[in-house]
C-alpha cells in the first residue's frame, strides 16, 4: 500500500485575477477550492495514474471535514488523527495570463503531544513490510523537528520504504534515520548543505552530502530543468520535457507521486524518476491546482531525456 502523510494540510483556495495590483480591490474572474498539502497532492497524482493510496495526517474543524470529504470524493482513502483547532486555509492569487502569482499560507493549528503520539501509534499499527510512505510538507505548530525522524524509525522497523520531502532541520534529522529517498529542491538543498548549486556537478556534490547524512537515495528537483538522481550506483540528470507552464504549484509533489508510482510498478530508480519528471511537467502545464492526466504523463515521458553524470566503478 502507498500512504501519503501530510502533517499540516490545508484547504487551497485559488483566485484568478486580471493582474496583481497592490493597494487595490481586485475582482476574481474565477475561483476554486482544492484539497491542499503536499501529501494530498501526491495522492491526487497517484489517483490520476490509477494507483490507490491512503492519506494520513492531522485534520481539525470544518476545514478538516471539507478536506476529508473532498479526498474521499476523489476516491482517495483517508485515515486521520483529529486535533483541536481549525485546519489552515492557503490562498493563491494567480493572473489570467499565468505569468504571476501570490501564495499566502497560514501556520496551521497547534498539535498537542498526545495527538502526535496517537499518530505514531497509528503508523506503527497499520504499516506492513513493503509499504511505501511519502512524508511530505512542513510541520504544524507544536511538532518538533525530529518528528519525521521518529516516523522513519518506525517505518524502518516494519521494513517499509520512506520517501521524505521536507526542509531544514526536520530534513537533516530525517536523513539520519536512513530513509529510502529524500527529495529537496535546489534551494532547499543549498540552504541545508551551504554548497553552490549552479552546475550539475555542484548539485551532485550536494546530493552526496545528503547521502553522507544517511539518506539512501537522493533526488534534487530543478524546476523546469528536471531533476538530479544520486544512488550508490551513480548520478543521473533527468531532463524535463518542454511544456507551457501555467501553474507550477504542486509540480514537485507530482514528481514524487510519479516516482513512487513507477517504483511500485517495479521500475528502476532512474526510469522511475523519468516518470516523476514527466508527472511534474504535466501538472505544471495545468490551470489551477489540477494534476496531469495519465495520457499526458505518458506523452511527456516519451520526451524525457537521461544524462549519465557519474557511475560507481
Amino acid at each position: 500500500m502507498i500512504y501519503t502523510l501530510t502533517l499540516n494540510p490545508a484547504v487551497d483556495r485559488e483566485l484568478t485575477v486580471t493582474a496583481v495590483e497592490y493597494d487595490a480591490v481586485l475582482r476574481a474572474s474565477e475561483s476554486r477550492v482544492d484539497c491542499g498539502g503536499k501529501g494530498f497532492n501526491v495522492s491526487r497524482l497517484l489517483k490520476s495514474l490509477g494507483a490507490a493510496s491512503i492519506a494520513v495526517g492531522f485534520l481539525g474543524g470544518r476545514a478538516g471535514e471539507l478536506l476529508q470529504d473532498g479526498l474521499q470524493a476523489l476516491g482517495i482513502g483517508t485515515d486521520f488523527v483529529w486535533v483541536a483547532g481549525e485546519t489552515r486555509t492557503n490562498i493563491s492569487i494567480v493572473t489570467e495570463s499565468h505569468n504571476h502569482y501570490i501564495k499566502v499560507n497560514e501556520k496551521g493549528p497547534l498539535v498537542e503531544q498526545a495527538k502526535q503520539e496517537e499518530l505514531l501509534t497509528k503508523i506503527d499499527v497499520i504499516t506492513r513490510p513493503g509499504d511505501w510512505w511519502v512524508l511530505a510538507g512542513s510541520l504544524p505548530p507544536g511538532v518538533a523537528d525530529d518528528f519525521y525522524a521518529r516516523i522513519i524509525r518506525v517505518l524502518n522497523q516494519h521494513q517499509a520504504k520512506a520517501v521524505l520531502d521536507t526542509t531544514g532541520e526536520s530534513l537533516r534529522q530525517g536523513c539520519a534515520e536512513n530513509p529510502f529517498l529524500v527529495k529537496p529542491n535546489v534551494e532547499e538543498a543549498q540552504t541545508l548543505t551551504g554548497l553552490a548549486m549552479d552546475k550539475p556537478a555542484e548539485i551532485a556534490l550536494a546530493a552526496a552530502a545528503f547521502r553522507q547524512m544517511g539518506a539512501q537515495n537522493i533526488v534534487i528537483s530543478m524546476g523546469k530543468s528536471g531533476a538530479l538522481l544520486q544512488t550508490g550506483a551513480g548520478t543521473w540528470q533527468i531532463n524535463s520535457p518542454k511544456v507551457q507552464e501555467k501553474n507550477p504549484i504542486g509540480a514537485g509533489d507530482s514528481m514524487v507521486g510519479g516516482l513512487v508510482w513507477a517504483l511500485t510498478e517495479g521500475l528502476t530508480l532512474r526510469e522511475s524518476l523519468g516518470w516523476g519528471v514527466a508527472s511534474g511537467a504535466a501538472t505544471a502545464s495545468q490551470s489551477g491546482t489540477e494534476v496531469g492526466s495519465r495520457a499526458l504523463i505518458e506523452t511527456l515521458f516519451a520526451q524525457v531525456s537521461f544524462e549519465n553524470l557519474w557511475v560507481q566503478p
